[in-house]
């Protein structure tokens, strides 16, 4: 058996969906400069340090490994609850950080131990230098879709990935040839992300403009979030899947034995391990969160990855949401946190009771006429 076969079946054996190797040569460096040229990446300065080792890695191969994530929609009667917040399924439970290490560090481990090899062995899961979409197609996962995002054949878009970098050449049977990635190859003239997208933010086909993106709005960026956008935002308060939910290649993982209400035995894929339905994480009472103070938040969601936007953008989400209800039973929870000691948490509590008592309908965001089945 071949080194990288002997790697494959050790990455199986530690539990992840999918792997695959390849040479840790990113091939959209320039995409990647001209996207932070145009100012795309909004406040993620992070993403403009240590630009060359990113487009340039000094690693020679990476061993992609993927972990999927997709677990079925709550019940409609919760997951279309108004008065319930939306948070991205990647965030239904444990932070996939604290999950994928470990089982990295164990195939890392194996590689050592089989190559004798005592240096450049490095595992990293989304937090290095790495430009890692480009990476798990080189290996094989997948290819990279309108929606800027990783598409395998079997797990759709609903896939974190880790790497395991060496620092030596191992023979690969990557499909990319001259070290050209080929981008949407498989999308053809499908552009529901692009349309389904609720504040415009795939500027283009394969054009994330992260300024306008609810994901990055609801997590990382730490301000206000612009006016003109916030009706935009329904009642996601983490995250947004929409351009997933809308991409024909994940509509198959609807009708697969996916169940987030299954006992874990039932379930395919590695997010039985992790992921599970609660209606407390996945679709929480807005009401409920908005009385949050920073403690109760701490504590209720203690190990996942909603703690990242913290209680002060989190409460600015839900602000939000509620202002796109617009419920008059909300406005007591809404006048209490308009007079929060936090500052951003105040200015979107006030927008919000001022668009609850206007009492207009929310014509922002009309219905999608597609339907991911054909």
């Amino acid at each position: 058996m071949s080194l990288i076969d002997k790697i494959l079946e050790k990455a199986a054996a530690v539990g992840f969906d999918t792997a695959g190797v390849g040479p840790a040569q990113p091939a959209s460096g320039g995409e990647f400069r001209r996207w932070l040229d145009s100012g795309r990446a909004a406040g993620m300065t992070w993403m403009g340090k240590d630009v060359d080792r990113r487009v340039r890695p000094s690693s020679k191969t990476a061993i992609v490994c993927g972990l999927s994530y997709f677990v079925q929609d709550p019940p409609p009667m919760i997951w279309n609850d108004p008065a319930r917040g939306r948070i991205s399924r990647y965030a239904w439970g444990r932070d996939y950080h604290d999950v994928m290490r470990p089982m990295l560090e164990e195939l890392a481990a194996f590689v050592r131990e089989e190559t004798g090899w005592v240096t450049g062995v490095r595992v990293n899961v989304d937090t290095g230098p790495v430009l890692e979409r480009d990476l798990a197609a080189h290996a094989g996962l997948g290819f990279v879709g309108k929606n800027t995002n990783l598409i395998h054949p079997d797990f759709g878009s609903y896939l974190f990935l880790g790497e395991v970098l060496l620092d030596a050449e191992i023979d690969s049977q990557s499909p990319i040839s001259n070290g050209q990635l080929e981008i949407g190859n498989r999308c053809g003239d499908c552009a529901r992300c692009l349309t389904h997208c609720p504040t415009g933010a795939l500027v283009e086909p394969y054009g994330l403009d992260a300024r306008k993106c609810l994901s990055y709005l609801t997590i990382e960026h730490r301000g206000a979030i612009p006016e003109e956008l916030r009706p935009k935002m329904g009642n996601w308060i983490f995250g947004c899947d929409e351009c997933q939910q809308a991409c024909p290649r994940n509509a198959h993982l609807r009708t697969s034995a996916f169940d987030v209400q299954a006992p874990a035995t039932s379930l395919r894929g590695a997010a039985a391990r992790f992921l599970r339905f609660n209606e407390h994480l996945c679709a929480p009472k807005l009401a409920d969160l908005m009385e949050l103070d920073e403690d109760g938040f701490r504590e209720r969601f203690a190990g996942t990855p909603v703690l990242r936007a913290k209680r002060s953008g989190l409460l600015r989400n839900v602000a939000v949401a509620l202002g796109n209800a617009r419920d008059s039973s909300s406005l007591e929870v809404l006048e209490k946190a308009a007079r929060d000691s936090d500052a951003l948490i105040r200015e979107h509590a006030e927008w919000a009771v001022a668009r609850v008592r206007t009492q207009t309908p929310n014509v922002e965001r009309p219905t999608p006429n597609f339907d991911v089945r054909r």
